[in-house]
């Protein structure tokens, strides 16, 4: 679970940088952007979807804050 987690991260943040660039590259001529930040946005929904799954079938708990 945490690999797929970590993959999840890494694409949010992958689909960030690709909406950055296109913001720079294109100075929002094309869809470029819109669509890289709407692929950010499903992986984010996605993610946090499947961290509520997991919670419910038990793979995972909740440990909470002990600071």
């Amino acid at each position: 679970m945490r690999i797929l987690v970590i993959i999840a991260f890494i694409g949010i943040l992958g689909s960030l940088a690709s909406a950055l660039f296109y913001l720079m590259r294109d100075k929002g001529a094309s869809s470029k952007m819109v669509n890289a930040l709407t692929l950010r946005i499903g992986l984010s929904v996605v993610l946090f979807l499947l961290l509520l799954f997991s919670y419910w079938m038990g793979w995972i708990e909740a440990t909470g804050f002990k600071g």
